[in-house]
């Protein structure tokens, strides 16, 4: 079973910076990918940003592109999120997923995942 370690979450003024880490241990899959989805108070959760492994590749939800970044770091399987430019409309809780064999088409989709981060927590205000 895979366990997932959010850090990097706080407390930002609007136009500030946050880089999110997620780091995973146990499991044994080659083929996955690292999500980050996020909730808003009386939103629903929404996708933000995934990184694949072994190959590298990103995927961003299209509202976000240019202000947040994936990134990795294969050694330490850790996938990291660097938000900039962040808006008060950022605030939420930003949770982690794992998929397994991901593709294209399934990886925006939560119900794919099999496990998941406690979460952290995102506040961006002056």
């Amino acid at each position: 079973q895979v366990q997932l370690l959010e850090s990097g979450g706080g407390l930002v003024q609007p136009g500030g910076s946050l880089r999110l880490s997620c780091a995973a241990s146990g499991g044994t899959s080659n083929s996955y990918a690292l999500a980050w989805f996020r909730q808003a108070p009386g939103k629903e959760q929404e996708f933000v940003a995934a990184i694949r492994w072994p190959n590298g590749a990103t995927y961003y939800a299209d509202s976000l592109k240019g202000r947040f970044t994936m990134s990795r770091d294969n050694a330490k399987k850790t996938a990291y999120l660097q938000m900039t430019n962040l808006k008060p409309e950022d605030t939420a809780v930003y949770y982690c997923g794992r998929l397994v064999n991901p593709i294209s088409s399934t990886i925006r989709s939560r119900n794919r995942y099999d496990s998941w981060g406690q979460g952290t927590q995102v506040t961006v205000s002056s």
